[in-house]
Formats: structure tokens, C-alpha cells, sequence
């Protein structure tokens, strides 16, 4: 399950459950929209994977799988981007597909 985490990793901008600004990669790295397009550019600065909008968990519990039984988390992750760092990465990786790096 994923775990939903309520901010993004590198500006820290607040991604509440039903935001639409939030990203993840596969390892649930959480970034906006933002931050993917300007900074990473579909790459992830952790794992080098691309990323897809995040879900939303549900808050009908018609099915008993919603938020009040499994609730968001409230880990706030804040690394900023070592742009320095994440040179190697981005270009290693900006030109290759998503599913094939």
C-alpha cells in the first residue's frame, strides 16, 4: 500500500491526498509536478526511474479501503536536489525512456 507522502522531497511544497500536483517514481520518491518537469526531468534523483502520477486513496469506504481506515502518511521527506550531485544522473538518464533505464 502506498504509503502517501504529504510534501515534495525537493521544494517541499505541501501534496495532500487529493492533490494533482503530486509525482512518484516506483520507490514512492514524492516530487510536484514542478519540481519533475523544471529540476529532474523525468528522472529521478534516487533511483534514476522516471515518474507517474501519484494515486489518490480513496475516502468513500463503501469498499472499507479508504483513508479513515488506512490513513495517508505524515513522513515529510525534505532533501533538496545537490544539483551538483544529480548532474551524473540526469545525464546518464534524461535521454532514455522510463521503462527501459
Amino acid at each position: 500500500m502506498l504509503e502517501i507522502r504529504p510534501t515534495c522531497e525537493n521544494c517541499n511544497k505541501t501534496l495532500p491526498n487529493d492533490s494533482n500536483e503530486a509525482m512518484i517514481c516506483s520507490y514512492e520518491c514524492t516530487f510536484c509536478k514542478d519540481c519533475v518537469a523544471t529540476i529532474l526531468h523525468n528522472v529521478c534523483p534516487n533511483c534514476g526511474g522516471g515518474f507517474e502520477k501519484r494515486p489518490t486513496r480513496p475516502v468513500n469506504c463503501l469498499t472499507g479501503n479508504c483513508v479513515e481506515k488506512h490513513p495517508v502518511g505524515t513522513r515529510n521527506i525534505y532533501k533538496p536536489i545537490d544539483k551538483k550531485k544529480f548532474e551524473d544522473i540526469l545525464s546518464t538518464f534524461k535521454n532514455i525512456e522510463p521503462r527501459k533505464r
